[in-house]
């Protein structure tokens, strides 16, 4: 199978979205992809939709459930078996970690919010529970670290081995009024996997406790936000174990997307652009920073 590419690539939660745009683009630069999901039937559904667009050779299917180790597993075992290396790992599943009114959502998007105002405004339209704050934590950033994990052995066999967690403007430490966390997370040249789970566990502690705001965390969108935040902060700390890898933060920008009922300014093909753009950077390029629609950030 691994014949006739020379590169190959992993995209986590891609039978939609920005993760089936990227899959898209990177196929169609001659690179080998295994395309996941969490559900057969929608992931063979989208293989299917790349078939019509002449990608047959370049794409394959593979379950995946970013919050199972076994499955996790399995899909490692299979790119080994096939590719026997993976150059690039595009770590995009995520959940929003809420429940979202939809017609709300889209009068307070219809209305301009940018990504500033997203994290006042919807605290208005969105409800949060402990139960899917503790999902969004496990899928968002406990799950990208495991499928990393996972995978390092096969990338390290790449010669241009590239990781791109694809986050959000909203996980960014300005966001984060607690000033132990912004501390703790800024502090790149300190920061390790305990300190990292220590501000989650405290986190999710008081979210139990309904202490959210008595403690300074953010009051909408919080495990979201959080989990995006870890996430980053992970990315520095594999930038910096693994040199020769380019490990970096992506966020597309405000993307249509059933995340958020296609209320984004950008298509799921323009952010995959950004995307695929900051993957494929060439040997020696930068590593262990946050992209912004292609410009460097702030953590």
């Amino acid at each position: 199978m691994a014949e006739g590419a020379k590169r190959f690539a992993v995209v986590t939660g891609s039978n939609q979205g920005i993760g089936f745009g990227t899959v898209k683009l990177l196929a169609s630069k001659g690179v080998k992809v295994v395309l996941t999901a969490l559900d057969d039937k929608r992931g063979l559904e989208a293989i299917e939709k790349l078939k019509d667009y002449g990608f047959s050779d370049l794409v394959v299917y593979h379950q995946l459930d970013v919050t199972d180790p076994t499955s996790i597993a399995s899909l490692a075992e299979f790119v080994k078996t096939q590719f026997r290396k993976l150059d690039a790992l595009v770590n995009n599943a995520g959940i929003g970690g809420t429940i979202v009114d939809p017609e709300a959502f889209k009068a307070a998007a219809a209305a301009g919010m940018d990504t500033d105002d997203i994290v006042v405004n919807l605290s208005e339209v969105i409800t949060q529970t402990y139960e899917l704050a503790e999902e969004c934590v496990k899928t968002n950033y406990y799950g990208a670290k495991k499928v990393t994990k996972a995978f390092i052995p096969l990338l390290q066999l790449s010669d241009s081995p590239r990781v791109s967690n694809i986050t959000s403007e909203v996980g960014q430490l300005k966001h984060i009024p607690n000033e132990w966390a912004k501390g703790v997370l800024s502090d790149a040249e300190h920061l390790n996997e305990e300190i990292v789970d220590e501000v989650l566990s405290e986190f999710l502690n008081d979210f139990k406790e309904d202490m959210l705001e008595t403690k300074g965390w953010p009051t909408s969108l919080s495990a979201y936000i959080l989990s995006k935040a870890a996430l980053n902060a992970y990315t520095r700390i594999v930038a910096k174990k693994y040199p020769n890898f380019g490990v970096n933060c992506v966020c597309p920008g405000f993307v249509k997307t059933e995340l958020i009922f296609n209320s984004g300014v950008l298509t799921p093909d323009e952010a995959a652009d950004i995307i695929v753009r900051s993957t494929v950077f060439p040997n020696g390029s930068p590593s262990g920073l946050f992209f912004s629609s292609e410009e460097v950030s702030p953590f």
